[in-house]
């Protein structure tokens, strides 16, 4: 498990040398350390480091990281919307025009139509799992993976991988709040009377196997590569190149591994951060202003995918504000 911020679904903030010298997880000296720096790579099972950070700060929430505790938990969102165009609703899976989808209006109803046309049970119904009740009127179903197999997050909203519409997966490289957590909108509640995750089904298995989310290389830590496109602009830096490209690349790396999280990864904080690191650069005349640009704009894009006009805005923002302090050799970022 590992701390979330009181009151919110995020984890608890970095330090300060973490919030101002990005660094990857694996380099850092906090965890080792026992703090709580970068979210769910913080995670631990070890008693006497949970009792020292819940007894610093009680209101901590509780963030349990999916991967290393080798979960599955399928999040169903409840939010009222216009249903996406047909081929969107269950990716992969043709609905005819015919059929009518009048009646579908959430996450619970996309859902229950895949199990449906699979002839299962429809998850949300499965009293054999550990169930939890989300403050927005979700649904959280926990399950636990095989040994050695390593599946993938995704948000139930993006075009690149989905299992349905309004279904959220959130496995290897994410994390769950726990339940008992409580936020500023409610307290996460189980829904009796199983209180452990069950096995991963078959049929949900095959279900998300065919979507995308086992990739084909099941390392648990392969290293999100920094998009081509960023990678251009970064070689295309002028002088002091080489000290520009490690210190763009760092945060850029940062952006993109947002990928692998649909929430609570820190994505327009690290996107922020990334665009301050990128307008110091272009203040001290190291790369051009469209070459920042155009390398922040590809991370991002990569990590959230339809959220360009966001996302742009960030940017745009950040990189004024890293303009003001140019970075120059020597500088630490």
């Amino acid at each position: 498990m590992h701390p979330l911020a009181p009151g919110r679904k995020t984890p608890a903030a970095n330090c300060d040398t973490c919030r101002n010298q990005p660094h990857s997880a694996q380099a850092c000296p906090c965890i080792a350390a026992g703090r709580w720096c970068h979210g769910f790579h913080a995670a631990t099972t070890d008693p006497s480091r949970i009792a020292a950070w819940w007894t610093e700060q009680p209101r901590f929430g509780v963030g349990v990281a999916c991967g290393p505790a080798n979960l599955v938990v399928i999040d169903v969102d409840a939010h009222r919307a216009p249903l996406p165009d047909p081929d969107r609703l269950l990716p992969g899976i043709h609905i005819p025009a015919s059929v009518s989808l009048g009646g579908l209006q959430h996450g619970f109803h996309s859902l229950a139509l895949l199990a449906a046309l699979r002839g299962a049970q429809d998850p949300s119904q499965d009293d054999s799992t550990l169930r939890v009740r989300t403050p927005s009127g979700g649904l959280h179903l926990w399950y636990t993976a095989r040994p050695g197999h390593v599946w993938r997050c995704s948000s139930g909203s993006s075009a690149r991988r989905a299992l349905a519409w309004q279904v959220d997966v959130r496995a290897h490289g994410g994390y769950i709040i726990a339940p008992g957590t409580t936020t500023a909108a409610g307290t996460y509640a189980v829904c009796r009377p199983v209180r452990r995750p069950a096995p991963l089904p078959g049929w949900l298995a095959a279900e998300l196997e065919r979507t995308g989310h086992r990739p084909a290389s099941t390392s648990p830590r392969a290293a999100t590569p920094v998009p081509s496109r960023a990678r251009a602009a970064v070689i295309a830096a002028r002088g002091g190149r080489d000290a520009a490209q490690r210190s763009l690349a760092t945060v850029l790396t940062a952006v993109a591994e947002c990928a692998a999280v649909p929430e609570g990864a820190g994505f327009s904080e690290k996107l922020n951060r990334a665009a301050f690191t990128a307008g110091g650069l272009v203040g001290a005349g190291r790369m051009t202003l469209a070459d920042a640009e155009s390398a922040l704009l590809a991370a991002a894009v990569h990590a959230r995918p339809g959220q360009e006009r966001r996302s742009l805005q960030i940017i745009r923002s950040g990189m004024s504000a890293g303009s003001r302090r140019p970075l120059n050799p020597g500088d630490r970022t």
